[in-house]
């Protein structure tokens, strides 16, 4: 009996179908374009988002249907964003990615209304423009017609789930990445609905990640290829359904995601809800896991300040690495200097992510001079995101979060000089996991689970570890010194950050 993990991302759908052993035996991915109507926005066009779902569930279930056909769907999506759907089903409003800011102006002031300490403590999450309750809030005010139309607002699984069984649910942890959700209670918050006007009857049923949205109906069977009443599982958030599918859901393990963002996705068996977290913007929600509970820090620009490089400043070797078919970014990181650098790089060529939340993040390379070489900058570049990284580690741990290992998954995996540079600024090991597609097995695991397919105790042999990267202990003490300076760099630089926004504003 084979199971199916559907991937909602940003950027395309991923549908990835695997034996009860964990043996991959098809997939299919479809992308689709982010939309900016308006500076500071980003959407995806829903109705998209949705034939793109149905054309690789349908591609990959049509390559096993006569050997191993499909007996189990689970979903995951990217958190946040949600779509408004009319009461007789239809879509009438895209989706506003994480990384939208249109909100922004209702962040500070709702804040401050409601409660700072309040809104953490329900939630376990601190405000910023990503969230889905401040989006809700610009609707109602700049889209009233759309917020009065609106049956239901369905983030991505959702949508998806809806279409394929008519039911309207979601899971714990994609309610909790709305902040609407009550953390502690795992229901939606009647006072934070309430004070925003929203009718909890018109959010979906929250169900544990993995429940049970409903059954694949007998016109979507149909239309895809899939056997009728096949069950179909809520997985939730991308991130920890990616943990799972990684072997890292477990104390004391965390998944690393290393691409465009880097986002660092750890286990712990009790809720922590302190001021650390909250000081440093680090959410505390339920893991996909029963009885665990995760946070997700992450930094923003981290592989597309890598692609920054390749397209300005590596300019020689990624020429070079195209005529020769090859990576361009296993060219720069080759081309790097095999010594820890005396520069330091802040890597915020944009909007931040945790500890920071800082929407008009400026990057800074430190320690110039005139006998700088080109590949102390390249290596400078990459330990500057990996420094950032360190950072959250480094509050991960003082707020109860301690890691022993990180099991790393993402293109950026692939280069061994890059993840040792990783290991030695950590001061721990990472292990390489073969997990290609991590969160389509988290989701394909749950839906396992659910539908008595899979034993729970049976899921760490789907992740497999490839190459243990152990920290030399000769550069961790060298990048303890660099990583201070890092800190003491973008904290002194406060006012020079505020006084170029001014001046970029004029």
């Amino acid at each position: 009996m084979s199971l199916m993990g559907v991937d909602i991302g940003t950027t395309g759908t991923k549908a990835v179908i695997f034996d009860e052993s964990g043996l991959q035996l098809s997939a299919a991915y479809e992308e689709y374009p982010l939309i900016i109507p308006f500076e500071g926005a980003g959407e995806l066009d829903s109705e998209r988002i949705v034939l793109a779902a149905y054309r690789v569930i349908k591609n990959a279930a049509s390559a096993v249907k006569n050997t191993d056909p499909v007996s189990a769907v689970g979903i995951a999506s990217q958190g946040e964003a949600f779509t408004p759907v009319a009461s007789d089903g239809s879509i009438i409003g895209n989706a506003m990615v994480s990384s939208d800011r249109r909100a922004e102006p209702f962040v500070k002031a709702w804040d401050e209304k409601f409660g700072t300490d309040r809104l953490y403590k329900i939630t376990g999450h601190t405000a910023y423009p990503m969230f889905s309750l401040f989006k809700l809030l610009w609707i109602k005010e700049n889209q009233p017609k759309v917020w009065a139309e609106a049956w239901k607002f369905l983030f991505c699984q959702d949508l998806i789930a809806f279409k394929l069984t008519g039911e309207t649910k979601t899971d714990y942890t994609m309610a909790a990445r709305s902040m609407l959700f009550d953390v502690t209670q795992k229901h939606w918050s009647v006072e934070i609905l309430d004070f925003i006007g929203l009718d909890i009857k018109r959010l979906p049923e929250v169900v544990p990640s993995g429940g049970r949205a409903g059954t694949v109906s007998h016109r979507a069977a149909k239309e895809l290829g899939l056997t009728n009443n096949i069950p179909v599982s809520m997985c939730g958030h991308d991130q920890p359904v990616g943990a799972l599918g990684c072997g890292a859901a477990a104390p004391g393990f965390a998944s690393y995601a290393v691409g465009t963002v880097e986002c660092v996705t750890p286990a712990v068996d009790r809720l922590i809800l302190s001021d650390v977290l909250m000081k440093n913007n680090l959410a505390s929600y339920p893991h996909v896991m029963p009885g665990l509970y995760t946070t997700v820090a992450f930094n923003i620009t981290g592989g597309s300040v890598l692609r920054w490089v390749r397209d300005n400043l590596a300019l020689e070797e990624t020429s070079e690495a195209r005529r020769n078919g090859d990576d361009p970014y296993e060219r720069i990181i080759a081309s790097a200097s095999k010594k820890p650098s005396d520069l330091i790089l802040l890597p915020h060529f944009g909007a931040t992510g945790t500890p920071h939340f800082d929407l008009q993040g400026v990057g800074t390379l430190f320690g110039l001079t005139l006998s700088t070489e080109r590949s102390e900058i390249l290596r400078a570049f990459l330990e500057g995101i990996t420094y950032e990284t360190k950072w959250n580690i480094s509050i991960l741990a003082e707020a109860g979060f301690a890691l022993t290992e990180l099991r790393t998954i993402g293109g950026g995996s692939k280069s061994s000089i890059w993840m040792q540079i990783k290991a030695d600024i950590f001061g721990l090991p990472l292990t390489i996991m073969k997990a290609p597609e991590s969160t389509c097995a988290g989701a394909a695991i749950l839906a396992g689970i659910e539908a008595g397919i899979l034993e729970p105790e049976a899921v760490s042999s789907w992740a497999k570890p490839v190459r243990t990267f152990e920290p030399a202990q000769s550069n961790v003490s060298a990048y303890e010194d660099r990583f201070a300076l890092y800190r003491g760099i973008y904290s002194s630089l406060g006012a020079a950050r505020s006084m170029l926004r001014k001046i970029k504003e004029n």
